[in-house]
């Protein structure tokens, strides 16, 4: 076959990306329709016309620049520049070319990608809005833990100025060291809180060998106050996996906000159980939180469990702030977080390490 039996001429024209051969003057010397589609402009007003009219102004002199490396013979490839239509829209042109020195000409073929550049600015702006609010939220654990200590140093300078033997009562007296105990916990929490908030950033995600009881019981010194006071049971089994490699700080985090919630919603006429235990699948480690509360309507929290801001019972105390950590510390860490409930039997939260 020779050449003259292919239809060059149909496939320049029915070709959706922008085709055509432009002059070492400056102008189209030919275009496929695809051009004035895009453009808007009809084929006779884009070869009346210097090619530079139709482009951005802000971007002239930089595709001048790249057209001149045409001229030495060098192709034009992954160029991007703005191009104005006749109705005034802005779009991008994705371009690769190459010169013909001998004949002038400079054969060329673009692609439009004004969506494209529209979802990466979107994303860049998702980006920056994200990395402010991490900021924000990082500012502000900061003041807090820093403020509170003050209040909480000085509950402990009463406790110093507090004489037991005194006091008669051995319920009262015992009352007292436990909100002592509770106080120093959350003394020490605030601490850990503050140095690890102060080294630099390339640590914040420092992992390390820890142990899952030792996690939990510090877990339920913090809360034992809250478990006494409603007669909750806590039972663990991690018989199968009793350590993993994780922020120690992100972990008790978790601890803290899983369980803390399973008490948070519990059932007011039933005590509040809570069971935790590992498995291991396939080599990686999974942490099971199971409670007996009040649950959720999945279908209704699915899409909004993790994110920030989101309540689901009405809590005073609910600022929908926990699980969107917890997620948050193991999305960080390479892990996930996955949650089965139901509306008065309760829910069970799966830690993939």
């Amino acid at each position: 076959m020779t050449t003259e039996d292919y239809p060059f001429e149909l496939f320049f024209d029915l070709v959706p990306d922008l085709l055509c051969i432009a002059g070492f003057d400056g102008y189209f010397k030919r275009i496929n329709p695809a051009v004035s589609k895009v453009l808007e402009y009809s084929q006779e007003e884009l070869y009346s016309r210097p090619i530079n009219d139709f482009i951005h102004p802000e971007d002239v002199s930089m595709t001048n620049q790249r057209r001149s490396q045409l001229f030495e013979s060098q192709p034009l490839l992954n160029f991007e520049n703005r191009y104005i239509t006749k109705s005034g829209k802005i779009i991008w042109l994705y371009w690769t070319a190459w010169p013909n020195t001998e004949k002038k000409l400079v054969f060329a073929i673009a692609k439009e990608i004004t969506e494209k550049k529209r979802l990466e600015e979107r994303k860049d702006e998702l980006l920056s809005d994200l990395s402010h609010k991490n900021e924000e939220l990082k500012s502000l654990t900061y003041i807090t833990a820093h403020d509170l200590r003050s209040p909480v140093s000085s509950i402990l300078s009463v406790f110093q100025l507090l004489n037991l033997e005194k006091i008669k009562d051995e319920e009262s007296v015992e009352l007292i060291k436990l909100i002592q105990r509770s106080t120093l916990g959350l003394k020490e929490n605030l601490n850990k809180y503050l140095n690890k908030l102060s080294e630099k950033d390339s640590n914040n995600n420092k992992k390390e060998l820890v142990n899952l009881s030792e996690i939990l019981q510090e877990t339920l010194i913090t809360l034992n106050p809250t478990l006494k006071s409603v007669n909750a049971q806590i039972k663990h089994d991690f018989s199968q996996a009793g350590e993993v490699y994780f922020n120690r700080l992100h972990l008790e985090s978790i601890f803290l906000n899983l369980i803390g919630n399973s008490i948070k919603y519990r059932k007011t006429d039933v005590a509040p159980q809570v069971c935790i235990w590992t498995e291991i699948v396939a080599e990686r480690i999974f942490l099971y939180i199971k409670d007996n509360g009040q649950g959720m309507n999945m279908e209704k929290v699915k899409d909004k469990i993790f994110k920030m801001n989101q309540t689901f019972h009405g809590h005073s105390e609910a600022k929908g702030i926990g699980l969107y950590l917890v997620n948050s510390h193991l999305q960080n860490a390479g892990g996930s977080i996955e949650v089965k409930s139901e509306e008065g039997v309760g829910t069970t939260f799966k830690v993939i390490f």
